[in-house]
């Protein structure tokens, strides 16, 4: 189930707020628990049961870990919580990975191959998997206590708003917000609303237009595309993926304020950046933020000298490319962002501040060539649309429809003034009667179409 579908707009939403609005308080965990039990269990029923049970083994081994005084023993309850989810998410997203390439090198000595069941990927597991590490390590640095009901700590885990795409919400962010009576605030509701709202037109009107030209253009022969066609198609698919999980991030963090949460941001107009360290600050911050405070630091951080600092810094966006997918172009695409990254610390590049514009233009054009590395799993399709880019070869552009361009260059100008709107602000009434008629202008857009993926449901 996706926020952008009719059973989830029509049927779902209004169901389970009907319900979380009318029972007592103390209950309105339990109601949004079993709601996000029957969201996971409608896209994946397979899985549902692997989800409840890795949560429930997480939640007694960290309530144990935190009883004990025996600094051995609290060790190694740490290292059992974090590697359950770790594995699961390792076995799950990487197993067919190893195998595959286990296999290559194999046949490349002329020796048998390995049989393999294929093993199918839980959506969302990512998330979840790096949530359950974040109330581990929380625990035991002493920054909040344990839960002590098993259907709180399972509400923070599987929450259906943030459960499938994020954003990652640390547990000492949220642990007060999940045991406290939260009251029903109406101007809150509201600003909630409009939040999902602005989502929801950012993923059906930008997103999804874009993404059906996209799909259809790096299906086709990228052999024969010419260099303006290349570099329209990357700026536009560097478009849908802003919009698309830019989009969702606003739905979770709005259907999060109606229910009286307060989700971190997780996107603060990225491609203003003047360099790629600048984008990484704003772009999926959550996962900046979960990588620095559980990867980074714990690495040494730039506590033990440059070199050391460097190869931190590479392991972390190693990692972080091969967090978003099993296959060699997400390696290849955290390696890229790690090389600028340490390029801009040698030169001291952020501290050109006189050259700004300059610097969005050059950072925004390296993060084009990366997500053409990100897009385009098959490296051999992926260096040729590569050498696309840079062919000089010009010709008629294909014949996309104008509605194409229209929806890219609207894209382009909102994705790169530097005004933002300011959610937290009450809206005035004008506002609202636009956000009432702007929703219900995307269900009836999305009554046009079955195209309305999510990009990141599958990480």
């Amino acid at each position: 189930m996706v926020f952008s579908s009719h059973i989830f707009l029509l049927y779902f939403l209004p169901a389970f707020l009907l319900v979380y609005f009318l029972v007592p308080a103390r209950w309105r965990n339990m109601v949004l628990l079993v709601a996000s039990v029957l969201f996971y269990a409608w896209g994946a029923p397979d899985f549902v049961l692997v989800l409840l049970a890795s949560t429930a083994g997480g939640f007694y081994l960290v309530r144990a870990m935190a009883a004990t005084h025996r600094a051995g023993v609290k060790r190694l309850l740490l290292a059992l919580a974090v590697a359950l989810p770790l594995g699961l998410l390792a076995w799950f997203k990487y197993a067919n990975f190893f195998v595959d390439n286990v296999n290559a090198l194999l046949s490349s000595f002329g020796l048998g191959v390995m049989t393999w069941t294929k093993v199918l990927l839980p959506i969302g597991i990512s998330f979840f998997s790096f949530q359950s590490v974040t109330y581990a390590v929380d625990v035991y640095r002493g920054g909040c206590a344990p839960m002590k009901k098993l259907t709180d700590y399972m509400l923070y885990i599987v929450m259906f708003p943030q459960l499938i795409a994020g954003p990652i919400v640390r547990y000492n962010e949220i642990a007060d917000q999940i045991t406290a009576r939260r009251r029903i605030r109406w101007d809150e509701c509201l600003q909630g609303f409009y939040r999902f709202t602005v989502g929801l037109a950012k993923k059906v009107l930008v997103a999804d237009v874009i993404g059906r030209t996209v799909d259809v253009t790096l299906a086709g022969d990228l052999s024969a595309m010419d260099m303006p066609t290349a570099w329209i198609t990357i700026a536009a698919y560097t478009m849908q993926l802003y919009f698309d999980f830019s989009g969702y991030s606003d739905m979770a963090i709005g259907l999060g304020r109606i229910m009286g949460f307060r989700f971190p941001e997780n996107f603060d107009k990225p491609y203003n950046s003047g360099s790629v360290s600048e984008f990484w600050r704003r772009w999926h911050i959550t996962l900046g933020s979960f990588m620095r405070n559980y990867l980074y630091i714990p690495l040494g951080g730039n506590r033990h000298g440059t070199v050391r600092t460097y190869f931190n810094l590479w392991v972390v966006f190693l990692l972080s490319g091969l967090w978003h997918g099993a296959g060699w172009n997400f390696v290849i695409w955290g390696a890229w962002h790690g090389m600028f990254l340490v390029l801009e610390r040698l030169t001291g590049y952020a501290r050109w501040q006189q050259l700004k514009p300059l610097r969005i233009i050059l950072a925004t054009i390296v993060v084009m060539v990366g997500w053409a590395i990100f897009r385009i799993e098959d490296m051999s399709q992926c260096w040729q649309f590569l050498g696309r880019l840079f062919s000089f070869r010009f010709d008629a552009l294909p014949a996309w429809q104008p509605q194409f361009y229209v929806t890219v260059a609207v894209a382009l100008l909102l994705a790169f003034i530097p005004w933002k709107p300011h959610f937290e602000r009450q809206p005035r009434m004008w506002m609202w009667v636009l956000m009432c008629l702007l929703f219900f202008f995307c269900v009836g857009a999305l009554t046009a179409t079955d195209f309305s993926p999510f990009i990141y449901f599958r990480f």
